[in-house]
């Protein structure tokens, strides 16, 4: 496992006059995730976050839909992380896409980005990501959230400049949402966050259910 911690030295020390100030102890957070965009999310709703990146059998159960694939990943992953860092909040995520039942996970290489992405143009596909909780006192909640897809048509050759410019190299289903590859998108049904990795009101009812509330300045206890 590899860890970075993540957060101004001010955000960190207001978030610990809080906690003083309400007389409970906010658990640190930790992101058990290498990814860029989930990181950018938590970022985004102000709050301070480790990372550490958890190793696991990621091997696909026959017979395993994919919604319950990803969220038994993502549990698996918090678990790990959990076990090493009992006294923190960790999220743990895990995506694919799916297209006619069949997983589509990061590309080999470059061909085969610009094959998968050929495969994908002009249709819908489905983005499921599970998410999972560990916190303090071995406590773990989980769910998953989808979202459909639909590509817009286009040739080879915008396939090929897309794959060039080394975005979809590490993302399953080899484009990212969240940067250029917004440009082959022409429809998301459901939870645009859940397609970048991390869907945000998913985790805030799941921290809620582990007992913290979030405020637009970090977690609180939620009040009984």
């Amino acid at each position: 496992m590899s860890t970075q911690a993540t957060g101004l030295p001010e955000e960190r020390a207001a978030e610990g006059a809080a906690a003083r100030e309400g007389h409970v102890r906010v658990p640190p957070l930790v992101l058990a995730s290498g990814s860029p965009r989930r990181a950018q999310l938590l970022t985004m709703l102000g709050l301070t976050f480790e990372v550490i990146q958890p190793n696991i059998d990621e091997t696909w159960r026959e017979g395993e839909p994919a919604a319950l694939h990803v969220e038994r990943l993502a549990r698996e992953k918090a678990q790990r992380v959990a076990a090493i860092r009992p006294d923190a909040l960790v999220i743990a995520c895990d995506t694919i896409v799916v297209l006619d039942g069949e997983v589509l996970g990061k590309p080999r290489d470059a061909e085969d980005a610009v094959q998968m992405l050929m495969r994908l143009r002009g249709r819908e596909h489905r983005v499921e990501t599970g998410i999972a909780i560990a916190a303090p006192g071995n406590r773990l909640e989980s769910s998953a959230e989808g979202a459909v897809v639909r590509f817009r048509h286009f040739d080879r050759i915008t396939a090929e400049e897309y794959v060039a410019t080394g975005e979809p190299l590490d993302k399953a289903g080899a484009y990212g949402i969240q940067g250029l590859g917004a440009a082959l998108v022409d429809l998301i049904e459901g939870d645009f966050f859940a397609v970048m990795g991390l869907p945000v009101s998913r985790m805030i009812s799941l921290l809620r259910a582990l007992g913290w509330r979030y405020n637009f300045r970090g977690l609180v206890p939620l009040e009984p």
